[in-house]
């Protein structure tokens, strides 16, 4: 752009944003410092902070995903500030691992649902086990097994003699499956809608189910659509890592300048 000096204004229509988006990132710490106009307070942006603010576009723009990638992302763009670019260009590519690990997660626990639904067995306990058994079966607390059948993604039978649930080998192979989509990501929603369409006799595409919201689901959240924005995520790391070597190219030319002019 041809400003040497940019104001709040310009810097967020060149990224397409509001001016408060520019500035609560200032203030968060995601652009390096602003130097004021000693006139009017008002704030000299330049070409870098331009650079910095589509970076942190990039990384920090909605649907928001697991926290361990947020909190990569924010400490990307949070490091940039601070000029080391080199070491930024670092962890961009430790994120881009991050995102594939958990993606890689995220198959392997659809690889495992998609097993169990063509009905292979997912467990063969013996007897049926009461709820706090289960429960240190499986690793998992009381109230994570409450809120799954609360939920709607199990239905465990009650003993007729006292009323007691009883974990049977069916219910434990459902809960397993339950447990390794949690682990991985996927939202209660997105695992209900699959057990949903899996009750109702579909086994197929059940991948795809996982990944594609009801028109009746008014609210839709990063883990709804984990697959997906997983994808969306990894083809973002790699845009940060651009964005980045085209930032470390244009501070090496302007190192190379000041060399000669002095």
């Amino acid at each position: 752009m041809p400003y040497n000096r940019l104001s709040t204004s310009k810097i967020a229509h060149a990224v397409g944003c509001h001016p408060n988006t520019v500035r609560l990132y200032e203030a968060e710490g995601y652009l390096p410092p602003v130097q004021r106009d000693p006139r009017n307070n008002y704030r000299l942006y330049t070409e870098a902070h331009l650079d910095h603010m589509r970076l942190a576009v990039t990384a920090l723009s909605p649907p928001w995903p697991g926290r361990a990638i947020r909190r990569s992302l924010s400490h990307l763009v949070k490091h940039a500030a601070q000029g080391d670019l080199g070491g930024t260009l670092e962890l961009a590519y430790r994120h881009l691992a991050l995102v594939r690990s958990e993606r890689a997660q995220a198959e392997s626990a659809a690889d495992f649902l998609e097993h169990w639904a063509q009905g292979a067995s997912a467990d063969a306990t013996a007897h049926p086990l009461r709820t706090a058994d289960t429960a240190r079966l499986l690793g998992v607390t009381l109230d994570a097994l409450r809120t799954w059948e609360r939920n709607g993604l199990v239905d465990v039978p009650r003993d007729p003699r006292n009323r007691y649930r009883q974990y049977g080998p069916a219910e434990i192979g459902r809960l397993r499956v339950v447990r390794m989509l949690r682990t991985a990501g996927y939202s209660l929603s997105a695992i209900l809608r699959m057990l949903t369409r899996l009750d109702e006799g579909q086994t197929e595409n059940l991948r795809l189910v996982l990944d594609t919201p009801q028109p009746d689901e008014d609210i839709f959240f990063a883990a709804d659509t984990w697959l997906s924005t997983l994808a969306e995520q990894e083809t973002r790391a790699h845009q940060l890592i651009s964005q980045l070597q085209d930032m470390l190219h244009k501070q090496q030319q302007t190192r190379k300048v000041h060399l000669y002019r002095d």
